[in-house]
């Protein structure tokens, strides 16, 4: 985190029927929006702006810029993806928001104090904010977990 960086170009669009994906791949540092509902012009958008569409509907799979997602776990499901796009190459873990999908910015600690709780902030040196939706970031006790998750996804 306190080196940011602009992000993987892989990008993602991810049916309704994948959300937890859309969060794992943002936590991976890839460009991820969620489609709530099925929306073909909003497919046909993201597929003209080069974004890989993943989708649960096997019926999709094979129109063109479409991806079928056949796992039905949440890190099965990475564990597919990352096979077909290599994300292990590209990843940047924890560079983007993820519940808005922004890339984050490293922000001061004093700029952190007063909107992390009072042990955080004497206990943390890094922090990093989403210049969209305002939440803060930092390496928590959370951070070593989900790295050794992520090296389990991508098998590293």
């Amino acid at each position: 985190m306190s080196e940011m960086h602009s992000g993987p170009e892989m990008r993602f669009l991810c049916d309704q029927n994948l959300g937890r994906l859309v969060k794992w791949l943002r936590i991976l540092g890839f460009d991820a929006v969620y489609l709530a509902f099925w929306d073909d012009a909003r497919i046909r958008g993201a597929i003209a702006e080069g974004r890989a569409v993943l989708t649960r509907k096997k019926a999709m799979a094979a129109k063109s810029g479409m991806v079928y997602i056949g796992e039905d776990k949440v890190e099965a499901q990475v564990r597919e993806v990352s096979r077909v796009f290599d994300l292990g190459r590209t990843a940047r873990p924890f560079t983007r928001c993820t519940l808005c999908n922004s890339v984050l910015v490293g922000v001061t600690r004093g700029e952190a104090k007063g909107r992390v709780p009072e042990y955080v902030y004497t206990t943390q040196e890094v922090f990093a904010e989403c210049p969209d939706c305002r939440r803060i970031y930092w390496r928590g006790t959370h951070f070593q977990h989900a790295g050794d998750v992520i090296a389990s996804l991508l098998g590293q």
